[in-house]
């Protein structure tokens, strides 16, 4: 007699091979056939369970991939494997020094407190981590107290069973066959760990190590981009900075009025010039040695520096000379910035290791309201003009020429 669940079977099973596990598979009266149909449906829920599991893993490494330096990728994989293995602590351990040292890189853990630092190592050689690599396969211990009672010595043990955590699984990292490190997998729950979590981590060991690798390989570059900026910014400072008092030099500070008053002009505004210099300093070196007058031009620097705006450029043209340009700067702001800086440096006397020194500068401003055919000579000339006439004047003083 033909048996119509014989048609729905072969149905079912030209369902699965397309992967529509949502199918309906009679059993109907318990007999031979109907234990066939029963085989079909639990054949499709574990195809349908692993399905989804395939799609969350596929979701997950795609969320883990989006990250760029280690940290992030890490906090992804913390944030989104609960779904699939259960842990209350994720760490990662990096191998160094040829591969001789596991070094603690990151954790993170709903422990109160991290006891395993980062930066905590230990020799891989005769470890039981060692043997992790060589079989490539994740490590359950679902008792770390047993464990520990029988590892006695066993530090890093030690400092994760007093941070909480009863159970661990143990995953390799191995990037074109050669091991990375170890993610650690940690329960605060004793057998939180079975076969099937092993399987899954294996299912994207591989994937997950290269992105991991990956994402270290970039922090390495961003960390060397930083270091090769610093040093340029190094450089670019010792090329551009007096190296005595951290002003703009000489070269640098007369490139600046060029660029200023190139801007003054296309902005049709008033540009000053001010040109200073301390007062009998040759009498002070000669006196107080030069290490001495050293401290006195690091204490008018800062000094002068306090009494400009933000806005306003200082530079040391060498010697006791400074330069300062003033943009926007007419007579008015000129005069007043300098009687502010002339007053400053007055203002006290300048202690140094050979004694203490009262210190007085001479400024002199060249004020320009139009830039039109005025060029960077003819300013400086009519600066260091006003500055002469205020050392003939009886030194403190400051004058203003207007070109």
């Amino acid at each position: 007699m033909h048996d119509a669940r014989v048609a729905r079977y072969r149905e079912a099973a030209e369902a699965l091979r397309r992967g529509e596990f949502d199918v309906q598979i009679p059993v109907g009266a318990p007999d031979e056939m109907s234990e066939l149909g029963e085989a079909l449906r639990e054949l499709a829920d574990a195809l349908q369970a692993r399905s989804e599991q395939a799609a969350m893993l596929a979701t997950i490494t795609e969320r883990i991939n989006e990250g760029l330096v280690i940290d992030e990728v890490l906090d992804q994989v913390y944030e989104n494997f609960f779904s699939l293995i259960p842990y209350d602590r994720i760490g990662l351990g990096l191998l160094e020094e040829g591969k001789a040292l596991v070094r603690a890189a990151w954790a993170r853990s709903e422990a109160s407190e991290i006891k395993l630092p980062l930066g905590y190592s230990a020799g891989l050689a005769g470890s039981s981590l060692e043997e992790i690599i060589r079989s490539g396969r994740p490590r359950i211990i679902n008792d770390l107290e047993g464990y520990l009672e029988q590892h006695p010595h066993s530090e890093s043990t030690q400092m994760i069973v007093d941070e909480g955590m009863r159970s661990s699984l143990t995953c390799p990292l191995i990037v074109r066959g050669q091991p990375v490190g170890f993610l650690f997998f940690s329960s605060m729950k004793k057998s939180a760990y079975s076969e099937s979590h092993q399987r899954l981590f294996l299912q994207i060991a591989g994937q997950l190590a290269v992105i991991l690798e990956k994402s270290r390989i970039h922090q390495a570059l961003l960390e060397k981009t930083v270091q090769l900026r610093e040093a340029r910014d190094a450089l670019e400072h010792a090329a551009t900075r007096d190296s005595l008092t951290g002003l703009w030099n000489r070269r640098s500070i007369l490139d600046l009025l060029k660029r200023e008053m190139a801007r003054a002009n296309r902005e049709d505004r008033s540009l000053s010039a001010m040109m200073i210099d301390i007062d009998n300093f040759k009498s002070i070196n000669d006196r107080i040695g030069h290490l001495a007058g050293d401290e006195v031009l690091r204490e008018v620097t800062r000094r002068i520096t306090g009494t400009l705006r933000t806005a306003d450029i200082l530079g040391r043209l060498g010697g006791e000379e400074f330069l300062a340009i003033l943009f926007p700067g007419n007579r008015q702001t000129a005069t007043e910035v300098m009687e502010r800086a002339r007053c400053a440096c007055a203002s006290g006397p300048v202690v140094t290791d050979a004694g203490v020194f009262d210190v007085t500068i001479s400024l002199g401003a060249a004020v320009a309201s139009t830039l039109d055919g005025v060029d960077p000579t003819a300013i400086l000339k009519a600066a260091d003009s006003a500055l002469y006439r205020a050392k003939n004047g009886g030194r403190n003083r400051s004058e203003v020429e207007e070109i």
